[in-house]
């Protein structure tokens, strides 16, 4: 059984820091991205749109409190090496973050909406574990607002449709989403795998960072494609009109069936919230942005 590494401050503690660096400060690509997209924007409302978005950013970091009221639902992503104990952890540090940041408290049961007012209750915090041979625990959180997740779609494609039929998918479902995911954002793309996987893939696509390269170069001329198409529609910051509707469109897949050709999008709004921590032996490093 894997060991988890000693730490001088626990695993609740790094979860709540974790928590609070995802909320209070955008990651550093994001910000390049935002900056970089207010420099090309024509339209006089996106880019006073723009403006408010990144003096919004400074003051969260300055103040230390969430950029945004909605604080999404904390997804979790463990990696390496540990043990069945961090659950109780992570769910311990996602109830201190609520009360301490604070988080909005946003789980309620689906069916009565009653709401524990600390993040938790039945199926939350959601994690995902990724055991492997590495000498490192790492945690990945990524933050989602019901704006963006309501957003998310999966279509069961004909493998006849092709590319054209994955790449109009992804447009008009961005461009039916509209102002509701607070653009601009990052699009997450799944294709392959199996439904429930090929949602989960999309969702993962949000945690890479802006400026990495896809290593398939058939995926990387299908992202800058959707780049192009997506920001030439003229939808725009909030949905107000302009040059910029998204900030990248990463992809992810899998092989699948033979009949099957398995889409899905998760839209990350303006504020994609992500942070991660590897803990080793010498201490933890936090960082904003992994492949999973």
């Amino acid at each position: 059984m894997a060991t988890m590494i000693k730490l001088p401050e626990t695993i609740e503690d790094t979860v709540v820091n974790l928590l609070r660096l995802a909320n209070t400060k955008l990651p550093v690509d994001i910000g390049w991205a935002l900056e970089s997209a207010a420099m090309w924007e024509r339209n006089p409302i996106a880019y006073s749109q723009m403006g408010a978005i990144m003096d919004n950013v400074k003051k969260a970091e300055v103040l230390g409190r969430p950029m945004c009221q909605d604080t999404g639902i904390p997804i979790f992503y463990v990696r390496g090496r540990f043990d069945s104990t961090i659950a109780g952890d992570i769910e311990r540090g996602v109830a201190r973050a609520t009360r301490e940041i604070p988080m909005r408290p946003n789980t309620v049961d689906p069916i009565t909406r009653k709401n524990p007012g600390n993040n938790l209750g039945k199926g939350m915090p959601i994690i995902h574990y990724i055991p492997t041979d590495d000498d490192f625990t790492e945690i990945t959180v990524v933050l989602k607002g019901a704006g963006s997740e309501n957003m998310t779609h999966l279509a069961m494609l004909n493998p006849a449709d092709g590319v054209e039929g994955i790449e109009k998918f992804v447009v008009d479902t961005v461009l039916d989403a509209g102002g509701r995911p607070c653009p601009p954002g990052i699009v997450g793309v799944g294709i392959g795998g199996t439904s429930d996987e090929c949602v989960a893939m999309a969702k993962r696509a949000l945690l890479r960072k802006l400026d990495e390269e896809n290593p398939d170069p058939e995926l990387q001329k299908m992202e800058e494609e959707l780049f192009i198409k997506l920001n030439s529609s003229g939808l725009g910051p909030m949905g107000l009109g302009g040059d910029t509707t998204v900030l990248a469109v990463k992809i992810n897949t899998a092989y699948c069936h033979t009949a099957s050709l398995p889409v899905a999008v998760n839209i990350g709004c303006w504020a994609t919230r992500r942070a991660s921590v590897r803990i080793t032996d010498g201490g933890v490093e936090y960082a904003q942005g992994v492949t999973l």
